[in-house]
């Protein structure tokens, strides 16, 4: 059924049109209709160079329904690179209504992203070879240097890489707080919107009413630790020794990665990958296996997927994964590349102790250290680094909600807890079996939301949601 939530109902206890903004229907992707508010505000997009041009930033205001609302409820979207606006279209949806209850809700565009997204796409002139073996340091060289011919492609078209940092988008986050006319904004966020919203605490903390934080990515957390990879695998292996049908297809999932990573690379397999210009070829290693992993692990269900292919793999069948190479890669295209995804990873960067840890754990884990890919490969790029003072943990005394995936593939519950070690009012909620995505797993995590927004202790530290199948499919 469609759902049409008219302004006129709204009006008596929502904030008046600000400057900037027009009225507008708002309609999800399932159709879905509600009367919100499409608003700009203008920053500085360098905000270190006096003479730095100015940019808009876009966002839509869905205006608070509760009798009480408090301080505006600004939605930062994950990544880095996704937009808001398109997040409150999409299955979240319901989520970003129900949030109206407690004051205004924002979706907002990050600046670089979404509407707030000025910058073209950089394609540049290097092709890193995918139909044969290519060392690992001539393929991050070659990575380099495509970033750096990138860098230079946007400089000359106006764009400054050193405004797309984690440090400015949460100046902006102030910039809107001042903008909306509110003393204080809490921050609701998942994944990169987390680092941000960590970010956003150290540069205006005493403007932070609470956060809900979800999937939390440390501010030196923008490179994962390998061996917290591989322990996350553990805890997968032990959700599949749950269900006996999987268990016994699956006794090891390591073993079985590193033994298809082992026989790829004694014996590459040479596929034909399908694209929109036919059938391109592309050198099945066990370092693309590896990257084919990385990308597809954030949530359980897709973790099955993956596992599936290995099992077909192992079994000699390569058919399937070329399929799923053919929907994100073009073997033989040039390396390309948004500005804002690429500044703020290389920006946030990761410390000379860290990068030391990951290339020494990397050696002997299961990805290797190619989750994060392309950092940090990239570290240091285009000129850009925040430095260690960035990625200190921050402190203050916010109310905060932490929810956290067990089967969480992208982000670890260790280092979640790490992120978060300076802050002294962290109510941390554990989703059981929840991958990266979770907020709309179960009605039980928007229930654990409202009481906490309410200013009330969740009624439970422990939502347990069920585990997705992983037994294959015949």
């Amino acid at each position: 059924m469609k759902i049409i939530i008219p302004l006129a109902a709204l009006v008596l206890i929502a904030s008046p049109v600000l400057a900037a903004e027009e009225a507008q229907l708002f309609e999800s992707r399932s159709g879905d209709k509600v009367e919100a508010f499409h608003g700009t505000f203008t920053v500085p997009e360098n905000r270190a160079d006096p003479k730095s041009r100015n940019i808009d930033i876009h966002y839509v205001r869905f205006p608070a329904t509760g009798t009480k609302p408090g301080a505006p409820i600004v939605y930062l979207a994950g990544g880095p690179g996704g937009s808001g606006i398109d997040t409150a279209k999409g299955e979240r949806f319901p989520l970003f209504m129900a949030m109206r209850e407690f004051g205004d809700v924002i979706a907002l565009d990050q600046r670089g992203t979404g509407l707030s997204e000025t910058a073209p796409k950089c394609v540049s002139d290097v092709v890193i070879p995918m139909d044969r073996v290519v060392a690992p340091t001539d393929r991050n060289r070659m990575l380099r240097q495509a970033a750096e011919q990138c860098g230079a492609f946007w400089r000359a078209a106006g764009f400054d890489p050193a405004g797309y940092t984690t440090v400015e988008s949460a100046r902006d986050i102030d910039a809107l707080r001042a903008h909306l006319g509110a003393d204080k904004v809490t921050l609701w966020g998942i994944s990169y919107g987390t680092h941000l919203a960590l970010a956003a605490a150290k540069e205006m903390g005493p403007h932070i009413d609470r956060m809900v934080l979800a999937s939390v990515e440390g501010l030196d957390q923008t490179v994962k630790l390998p061996s917290q990879t591989d322990a996350y695998f553990d805890r997968l292996q032990a959700a599949i020794d749950q269900e006996p049908a999987a268990k016994a297809v699956y006794p090891d999932i390591k073993g079985l990665m590193r033994s298809v990573h082992t026989r790829l690379d004694a014996e590459p397999v040479l596929l034909q990958v399908p694209t929109q210009d036919g059938p391109k070829p592309m050198l099945l290693t066990g370092e693309m296996m590896q990257f084919l992993a990385s990308g597809s692990i954030a949530d359980p269900q897709n973790a099955a997927q993956i596992l599936m292919l290995y099992l077909a793999v192992d079994a000699g069948m390569t058919e399937p994964v070329a399929g799923l190479f053919g929907r994100f890669v073009t073997p033989g295209a040039p390396e390309e590349f948004r500005l804002m995804p690429l500044a703020m990873d290389i920006a946030s960067g990761i410390g000379a102790d860290r990068l030391a840890r990951v290339e020494a754990e990397a050696k002997t884990a299961v990805l290797g250290d190619l989750l994060n890919y392309p950092m940090p490969q990239l570290a240091g790029a285009l000129g850009l680094d925040l430095g260690d003072g960035f990625r200190a943990a921050p402190q203050g005394d916010m109310p905060i909600l932490v929810l956290t995936g067990t089967l969480d593939g992208r982000t670890y519950p260790a280092e979640q807890t790490a992120a978060v070690s300076g802050l002294t009012r962290v109510t941390t909620v554990t989703v059981v079996n929840a991958g990266h995505n979770l907020f709309m797993l179960s009605p039980e995590v928007t229930q654990v939301i409202s009481e906490f927004m309410r200013g009330d202790t969740p009624h439970t530290d422990r939502v347990t949601v069920p585990a997705p199948s992983f037994a294959p499919r015949m």
